[in-house]
C-alpha cells in the first residue's frame, strides 16, 4: 500500500531532481519501508509508528524541502494506516501521528535553512573562482621566442581558489616569468596574488635589472600584509639565449637538458617577498631544445603513503616530449594519479622551452648585468 501512494505533489518540470534529492529520496522510502514491514511482522503490542517520524528529518539532510515535504506526506499517511489497527484510534497513536506531521514541517524548515547555506557557498566560490581567473591570465603558447605554458592544479573540486600564481611576459629586457606562492588561502590570498602580479606587470618593463624587481614586489607586499605573511617566488629572464633566475625562498625551477633534470639551485639562499630578500642571480647559457619547469611547492609536498611524488626522476619522460602543453598535461595526469586524486595544496605550473638563437648576432647580456659594460 506504501507504494502505491500518488507522487503527483512532488514538483514537476523539465530539471530532473538533483544527486542529493534522489538519494534523500530512496533513503526516506528505505526507511518507510523497513518500519512497515517491522510494524506488519511484529506480533507484541510495541508500537513503531513513532519511528516514521525520523524519515523527513533523514531527506532534509541531502534534498530539498519540496521533496521533503513529499516524504512527510507520505510518512503521515503511513502513520494514519499504521495507527489505525483496531476500531478505536488509541491516544498514543493519535499522538505519533501529530508528531510525523510536526517533524516534517520542522525537516521541511531545515531543509530550507540547509540549501540557502549550500547556494550561498557555491555562490562565493563561484565568485572565488572568477577573481582568480582574472588574476591568472592564460599563458602562450608563444612568448617572444620561447614556447610557455602555465597551468593551475586546485587541491579541491568545489572551487580553483588559491595564493599561487604566474606571469608571462616579452619586455624591452627579454622574456620574463614569475610563479609564486602566497602564504595562505583563499580570498586573502587570492587578493595578494593579484597585487604581487599587478606590480610585477608594471615593474617588469620598467626595470632592467631582476634585483630591482624584486625590491619593488618586496615593498608591494609588506605594505599590504601582516608580519607572518609572506610570498615566496621565483623571477626568471631569457635574454638573448641567457637564462638568468633570481629566487626568493622558493623551489628551484628544473632545466631538462637532454635527458638530465638540473636543479636551478641560487647561489645563495634568500627569504620571501615580505622580508626584504637580498638576492643573487644565477645565470646559465641555454642550448636549444632546453626546457624549464617552474612550480610551487605543491609539487614537491604531494605524497602518497608518505612517499613524494618523484619529481627530478620523472621529470624528462613526463616534460621532455610534445609541446610544452603536452608535457603539463602528462605531468598533472601522472601526479593526480599518484596522489590517487587527493592532493594536499593547490599547484601551479609553468614551462618553458628554448628554441634556439633568433639570430648569430645576439648577444646574450643578463639583465643584472646591463649599463655594466658602459663603464
Amino acid at each position: 500500500m506504501l507504494f502505491g501512494v500518488p507522487m503527483r505533489f512532488m514538483p514537476s518540470g523539465d530539471r530532473p531532481m538533483s544527486p542529493g534529492s534522489r538519494a534523500g529520496l530512496g533513503a526516506a522510502i528505505v526507511l518507510l519501508a523497513l518500519v512497515s514491514v517491522v510494524e506488519f511482522a511484529d506480533d507484541s503490542k510495541v508500537n513503531y509508528v513513532g519511528l516514521v517520524a525520523a524519515a523527513p528529518f533523514l531527506a532534509a539532510a541531502f534534498a530539498s524541502w519540496r521533496v521533503v515535504l513529499a516524504v512527510g506526506a507520505i510518512a503521515t499517511v503511513l502513520a494514519v494506516f499504521l495507527a489505525w489497527g483496531g476500531q478505536v484510534v488509541p491516544l498514543a497513536a493519535s499522538v505519533n501521528v501529530v508528531g510525523v506531521v510536526l517533524a516534517t514541517a520542522i525537516a521541511a524548515l531545515f531543509a530550507v535553512i540547509r540549501q540557502r547555506q549550500a547556494d550561498r557557498i557555491a555562490e562565493l566560490s563561484k565568485l572565488a573562482s572568477v577573481a582568480q581567473q582574472a588574476v591568472l591570465r592564460p599563458v602562450g603558447p608563444q612568448v617572444g621566442s620561447l614556447a610557455v605554458a602555465g597551468h593551475y592544479i586546485s587541491s579541491t573540486a568545489a572551487a580553483d581558489i588559491g595564493g599561487d600564481l604566474y606571469e608571462a611576459i616579452d619586455t624591452p629586457y627579454g622574456v620574463r616569468i614569475i610563479i609564486g606562492d602566497v602564504r595562505g588561502k583563499g580570498l586573502d590570498a587570492v587578493r595578494l596574488a593579484s597585487i604581487v602580479l599587478g606590480s610585477y606587470r608594471h615593474v617588469a618593463y620598467e626595470r632592467a635589472d631582476l634585483r630591482a624587481i624584486v625590491a619593488d614586489l618586496d615593498r608591494a607586499v609588506a605594505r599590504n600584509v601582516g608580519d607572518e605573511d609572506f610570498v615566496t617566488a621565483a623571477l626568471v629572464e631569457e635574454r638573448g639565449g641567457t637564462l638568468t633566475i633570481v629566487n626568493c625562498g622558493h623551489p628551484a625551477p628544473l632545466l631538462l637538458r637532454g635527458g638530465q633534470v638540473i636543479p636551478m639551485e641560487p647561489p645563495a639562499p634568500a627569504p620571501p617577498l615580505g622580508f626584504m630578500p637580498v638576492v643573487r642571480p644565477r645565470v646559465e647559457r641555454l642550448e636549444p631544445g632546453d626546457r624549464l619547469l617552474l612550480f610551487t611547492d605543491g609539487l614537491g609536498e604531494a605524497r602518497r603513503d608518505g612517499e613524494f611524488f618523484p619529481t627530478a626522476d620523472r621529470a624528462w619522460r613526463l616534460l621532455g616530449h610534445g609541446t610544452v602543453a603536452d608535457g603539463l598535461a602528462s605531468l598533472e595526469s601522472a601526479l593526480v594519479e599518484w596522489v590517487r586524486g587527493r592532493l594536499d595544496d593547490d599547484i601551479a605550473l609553468v614551462l618553458m622551452e628554448y628554441p634556439g638563437p633568433r639570430s648569430a648576432t645576439t648577444t646574450a647580456v643578463p639583465s643584472w648585468e646591463v649599463g655594466a659594460t658602459d663603464g
